[in-house]
């Protein structure tokens, strides 16, 4: 997306998408590392209360764990439009079964299988749609995503506040760093590095048990040009 539009850029900007296309490259497959095992600990909460649910929330949880399968060997396709046997597929879910919670974790699961394929609107459409819980785990890490999307589609302004929402939800030593880092990368590349130096530094004071906090001070000393 962002060599596309490229074409038309300025000379003068050339370098902020050069940024640009480096940050979508080196975080292309960050969207699933981010999100993929905290939705799947999701998945187990539901396996427990498809005991004790009602019997359409019950088959909508058994459809749910059929395509998180297909989800988690990276067969999208199927894991989106299913096998034609026993998984109908998460689109399908989200339409018999909306208002289920299957359902709304369903378009999560949607949202990044659309994201790994390079399906950038459906992807930003269904992650959208997701209803955000009352938890630190996987809202944030929806919302993360959500970012990245946004940054795909070369929505830079979008995709740093959303990060920046993320991160400030999660307020985790895992997620919030990551997505302080992407949203200052989005910075430097918007040619905003006071406000990128203003991250990382935030990253460098608050979160030193953190596993991007041996590498910050590269990014700090990178914008202090």
């Amino acid at each position: 997306m962002a060599k596309k539009a490229q074409k038309n850029v300025a000379p003068e900007n050339i370098e902020a998408v050069t940024k640009t296309e480096a940050f979508i490259d080196k975080y292309k497959k960050h969207i699933v590392y981010c999100v993929c095992g905290v939705i799947v600990v999701a998945a187990i909460i539901i396996c427990y209360a498809q005991f004790i649910s009602k019997p359409r929330a019950q088959k909508a949880n058994e459809a749910l764990f059929r395509c998180e399968s297909y989800f988690q060997a990276d067969n999208y396709d199927k894991a989106l439009n299913g096998d034609g046997q026993g998984c109908i597929g998460l689109l399908q879910l989200i339409d018999d079964y909306g208002c289920t919670d299957a359902a709304n974790l369903a378009k999560l699961y949607a949202g990044i299988c659309y994201a790994q394929t390079d399906k950038y609107e459906e992807a930003a459409k269904m992650l959208e749609d997701y209803d955000l819980q009352d938890d630190a785990i996987i809202s944030p890490a929806a919302l993360g995503a959500l970012g990245n999307v946004y940054a795909q589609l070369g929505q830079n302004d979008k995709a740093i506040k959303t990060l920046l929402k993320a991160a400030k939800l999660a307020d985790s030593n895992s997620l919030t760093p990551t997505f302080l880092i992407q949203a200052g990368e989005l910075y430097e590349a918007e040619g905003q590095p006071e406000k990128a130096l203003a991250l990382y530094q935030q990253i460098k004071k608050e979160y030193v048990n953190s596993f991007v906090y041996q590498e910050i001070d590269k990014y700090i000393e990178r914008v202090s040009k």
